[in-house]
């Protein structure tokens, strides 16, 4: 029995889902979800639910009004996959209302009871009529995705490896740059496999920067999605270091890449079935398929330097990604290039306040460096490994994996830079 449905009657406070479970539940399948509810204390996390990147391919609508509503309307509606009831009817009368209800249903769709009853017995009979679940309210959001990943989710499937979507600002941040040293201090430092997906068909950098030159890569993945399995996706793999796989870009300009919003999405399932680690350098620009791709990463870092139109164009995806993520944590934010000589730049903590997120790390300006690392090939890493800013990707690596978290820094004033960029906290 779910340990959701036996808390303290006069416990007010949202059942408690373990967190880092909850952040590695694997997306639920495309399915359809009808909920039925009493109270809006139940209606909203369920709604909230529906807004979770875990449930993107689910399609889910929620009703006011409890069992006896959802009788009447399927009278004259299909039923979905799943449907969610909330009733406050004493124990005995739940199974006579579900005995109704099931005359109206199809016999494949499951049902998940919300009630207001700490009961063993009831539990029991529901279990016993066919019921999927009985969860006693409170409820929280997590409880909602938990319980619904709980049915559809294969409790014997592997677990999913970690995405990490890496965007710039703007174009020429150093977003790609940062990704693939990140990605090779990953592997080196963890001994974990970690790949590599360039989804900059027609000017990624990832095979430079690795000193690759596979004749194969994501071009053939995304214009056969049909192909697609982890047999195929080895293929396209080319192996940098021992540890490290990319998934390359072709970096050509022989055709058009416009693709339509799930585009990359089977290549992604795909890969993170495939490795632990899955690093997706995603090109700046806003379309289709990179906001579904930021959506559903588990774990978004934004790399901006310290001027105005990026101020603006962070604020502009901080803001838009916490609508399309709202049961998530904010996307990390890395402030690249700092302290160009005589370039006029804002502070790391000016820039930081308007966008209410501390920086995860501040790079300082090293041309020579970064350039030395790009025109051999080679990582940062493998160039200077006692270097400051190596010791920074270094970190970058342990945060983003999970290991170790960065110390927030007090903000100091910003001043009127908040007026020229009219920005809204």
């Amino acid at each position: 029995m779910t340990n959701l449905a036996f808390e303290s009657e006069t416990d007010e406070t949202p059942h408690g889902v373990d967190e880092s479970a909850f952040q590695t539940l694997r997306p639920v399948p495309r399915i359809s979800v009808q909920a039925f509810c009493e109270t809006e204390a139940v209606a909203a996390p369920i709604e909230r639910a529906g807004e979770d990147r875990r449930m993107a391919k689910a399609h889910l609508k929620v009703h006011m009004g409890g069992i006896p509503t959802a009788i009447e309307f399927y009278q004259t509606a299909s039923t979905p996959n799943l449907i969610v009831v909330e009733t406050r009817a004493e124990p005995k009368e739940i199974l006579g209302l579900l005995e109704q209800l099931a005359e109206v249903c199809d016999p494949s769709s499951k049902v998940v009871v919300i009630g207001h009853y700490n009961d063993v017995w009831l539990y029991r009979e529901l279990i016993r009529a066919g019921v999927s679940e009985y969860v006693v309210a409170p409820i929280s959001m997590a409880d909602i995705v938990t319980v619904i990943a709980s049915i559809f989710v294969d409790p014997e499937a592997e677990p999913l490896g970690r995405s990490v979507a890496f965007v710039g600002a703007k174009g020429g941040v150093g977003s790609s740059t940062i990704a693939h040293n990140v990605a090779w201090a990953m592997s080196s430092l963890f001994d974990n496999e970690v790949v590599v997906a360039d989804l900059d068909l027609a000017f990624g950098t990832a095979n430079i920067n690795f000193d690759q030159d596979p004749a194969q890569g994501i071009a053939e993945a995304v214009f056969a999605p049909e192909r697609i399995d982890e047999v195929y996706l080895d293929r396209l793999l080319s192996q940098c270091a021992e540890h490290l796989s990319l998934l390359a870009a072709p970096s050509t300009l022989d055709r058009v890449y416009d693709f339509d919003a799930e585009a990359f999405s089977q290549i992604i399932d795909v890969a993170q079935r495939s490795a632990p680690l899955l690093v997706l350098d995603v090109p700046h620009m806003w379309t289709g398929w990179t906001k579904t791709t930021l959506a559903q990463a588990d774990e978004v870092v934004i790399t901006a330097t310290p001027e105005l139109a990026n101020l603006r164009n962070t604020k502009n995806l901080i803001d838009t990604l916490r609508k399309l993520r709202p049961n998530d944590g904010p996307p990390r934010l890395i402030v690249n290039q700092a302290g160009v000589p005589k370039r006029p730049e804002i502070s790391a903590a000016d820039f930081a306040e308007p966008l209410e997120l501390e920086p995860v790390a501040v790079i300082p300006f090293e041309p020579q460096l970064f350039g030395n690392a790009a025109n051999n090939g080679r990582m940062l890493g493998e160039m200077d490994a006692k270097s400051p800013i190596v010791q920074t990707i270094n970190e970058l690596a342990h945060v983003l994996t999970g290991r170790r978290e960065i110390k927030a820094r007090k903000k100091p004033g910003l001043g009127a830079l908040l007026d020229r960029l009219k920005l809204k906290k």
